[in-house]
């Protein structure tokens, strides 16, 4: 092991950071979860998974809503997770009361990963084990965007990141196509984590968030607003899945 593998800023020869390379590999390590940019809205969803049978899964939050019009989903460590949940939720409450609206998608998503990306250069500090799904809609419609834990950013019409990226990501590319609409991208992303995951799935064992472009199909027909599934709606769902 040489000095390179310890240091938090600093180039190995081959010109990678190499702990950014140990915060994916946490990544890597994570629950997978999955994303898909629908006609009309995004869907995000997650593997819920415990280290043992005795943790209250119901207590688990993978998915989080940031602001009514934002959601988001994470692979990697929960603690770090957090963090980056409340840096989020602050930066869309300023971004309304200056502006009295929610922040456009890639606003919040530029600012989260700058946070991330100065971590990667600051000393003392480490950079965050977590890449991050982030869906929502704004004036450009649906939106479905990826952080990673050096900063990057990118825009999906579907992704998937955690333990089972590389074959969720082959599955999608064979499923997915632009005219999906919403309905049939939960039905699709509960396919892709039922592809990896282990043992029986059940509504307990995901978490599906929704966000639709359509105000009808919101709670009084007002602005679109992201929303986690109840694990009764998950249940109906599954009862669908062959």
């Amino acid at each position: 092991m040489d000095r390179y593998s310890f240091s938090l800023t600093t180039f190995a020869p081959n010109g990678k950071l190499l702990q950014i390379e140990h915060a994916l590999a946490a990544v890597g390590n994570g629950s997978t979860s999955v994303g898909i940019k629908a006609a009309n809205g995004v869907v995000i969803a997650t593997e819920k998974k415990t280290g043992s049978s005795l943790i209250d899964i119901s207590s688990l939050e993978h998915m989080a809503m940031i602001c009514d019009s934002i959601g988001m989903v994470y692979s990697g460590m929960g603690p770090d997770f957090r963090v980056l949940v409340n840096s989020a939720r602050k930066m869309a409450q300023a971004y309304w009361r200056t502006y009295m609206e929610d922040p456009p998608v890639r606003i919040l998503v530029k600012e989260l990963a700058s946070i991330m990306q100065e971590f990667t250069q600051s000393g003392g500090v480490r950079p965050f084990g977590v890449s991050l799904l982030l869906a929502g809609v704004d004036e450009r419609g649906p939106n479905l965007y990826q952080v990673d834990p050096s900063g990057s950013y990118f825009p999906w019409k579907a992704a998937a990141i955690g333990k089972n990226m590389v074959n969720s990501k082959t599955f999608l590319e064979k499923r997915y196509n632009s005219d999906m609409e919403l309905e049939d991208a939960v039905h699709t992303s509960i396919l892709t984590l039922k592809e990896g995951i282990e043992g029986q799935m059940t509504e307990d064992s995901i978490d599906i968030g929704i966000i639709s472009t359509a105000p009808a199909a919101q709670e009084g027909g007002a602005k679109p607003v992201f929303k986690r599934l109840t694990t009764a709606e998950i249940k109906d769902y599954l009862s669908n899945i062959v």
